[in-house]
């Protein structure tokens, strides 16, 4: 039998290597012989740069950046994943990412997306010609506008100054004009791909700040004044490149950092894990499969809409092969996957326990609910090959008991 496991990440718990590590110690138990191979996934936020990585047999480089919060671990370490020498994968999540923000600081009032914006130059500066940024899991609101100040893009205020302390989602109002002659020469030759799980617009009610600004921590005081601000500089940042950009889908994601990235000449945004799925050979890998293992830490109603898991479901099924589905949990509306071609939803968990407890015994529940999937398909598989032994018995003139020629009493030839 020929498996393919096709994770996302266990987020807080274990990569999706790890993952498809424990599924395979399970699988190995029922089935030794196995042709497995792994392939694991993200869909553009945290993972998709060791995902990409992976699937390539690239490299890292770790780059320090700013962090989210300036003032509050003002450095932090983030890595630029390299596929080949010119084409490199940037995830904004290492650099800008909630998990970065302790969660009694998080207020993207005060963050900022500039370590985003060093980590895309530090790629530009090593040779990169084909950039893929991935914008999941972003601690920001501020239009991309820190970002476009590491890449050179000037932000003057009233009186004229060059704004240059990194802009955050509370100071957007501050600029008064954009210059964009100065962006990083690298980017006018430069492929830029946008990996992105959402297409909200910029603005309005299922705009960047309405939707997703109270998980960064955005009261709604806080949300009229992040609105007015994205609004402000997005007018701004529209006329000094020519494009209209903010009813884009996709200029949302990640605080408006898909506006600004359309803005400085970024491919439309694209569903991460199709992009994922592209990058790492998926395809190919799936023509040589009899089934697929996927899974992430929670499935719910929002897993269809883009995630992983929907991805791999929708090429496993156009390519005809059956997928199952593993999640720490599964959340209200996660049945809407199987419409999508997952053929079995299953949560790892076999009774009674608590977050910390599963968490800490994931590779173990995770091992075990592939032995139990595999043993399933292994027994139904045996089944049928009986049946149609048995069909191909009572079917076939070839094998059938022959009658007695009429009048002679005996078989026939």
């Amino acid at each position: 039998m020929r498996l393919l496991l096709a994770p996302d990440a266990f987020k807080g718990c274990l990569s999706a290597a790890a993952v498809c590590r424990a599924l395979e110690e399970g699988l190995r138990r029922v089935m030794p012989e196995a042709r497995i191979r792994s392939i694991p996934l993200a869909d553009g936020g945290e993972g998709t740069v060791d995902a990409l990585v992976a699937a390539s047999g690239g490299w890292f480089q770790n780059v320090s950046v700013t962090g989210p919060l300036p003032g509050e671990r003002a450095r932090v370490e983030a890595r630029l994943g390299w596929l080949d020498p010119t084409t490199a994968v940037v995830e904004m999540a290492s650099a800008s990412g909630l998990p970065l923000v302790s969660p009694e600081r998080r207020n993207p009032l005060h963050t900022t997306s500039q370590g985003t914006g060093e980590l895309i130059a530090a790629a530009l500066d090593a040779g990169a010609r084909h950039l893929i940024v991935g914008l999941g899991g972003s601690a920001t609101n501020d239009l991309g506008a820190g970002m476009a100040q590491a890449l050179g893009m000037r932000f003057l205020d009233r009186a004229g100054r060059l704004i240059t302390a990194p802009l955050s989602g509370g100071r957007l109002r501050e600029v008064a004009a954009v210059d964009g002659a100065g962006v990083h020469p690298g980017l006018a030759g430069c492929r830029l791909e946008v990996a992105s799980d959402v297409d909200n617009p910029l603005l309005g009610l299922l705009g960047a700040t309405a939707v997703y600004g109270p998980q960064k921590g955005a009261t709604p005081a806080d949300q009229a004044e992040l609105e007015a601000g994205l609004a402000h500089l997005i007018a701004l940042v529209e006329d000094a490149t020519g494009r209209r950009v903010r009813d884009q889908p996709g200029a949302g994601a990640a605080g408006g950092m898909g506006a600004m990235l359309l803005a400085l000449g970024s491919e439309p945004p694209r569903p991460g894990i199709e992009l994922v799925l592209a990058a790492s050979g998926f395809a190919a890998a799936l023509a040589e499969a009899d089934l697929v293992l996927t899974g992430e830490g929670r499935v719910d109603a929002q897993t269809a809409c883009g995630k992983t898991i929907s991805g791999v479901a929708r090429a496993a099924a156009a390519a005809g092969v059956p997928v199952v589905a593993l999640a720490g949990e599964l959340g209200p509306g996660a049945e809407a996957v199987l419409s999508l071609g997952v053929s079995g939803l299953f949560s790892l968990v076999p009774g009674p326990m608590d977050l910390p407890a599963a968490m800490a015994r994931a590779p173990e529940l995770l091992a075990d609910a592939a032995e139990r999937v595999l043993r399933l398909v292994v027994a139904l598989e045996r089944r049928d090959r009986q049946r149609f032994r048995v069909e191909d018995s009572e079917g076939c003139p070839s094998r059938a008991p022959t009658a007695p020629a009429p009048g002679t009493g005996r078989s026939g030839p």
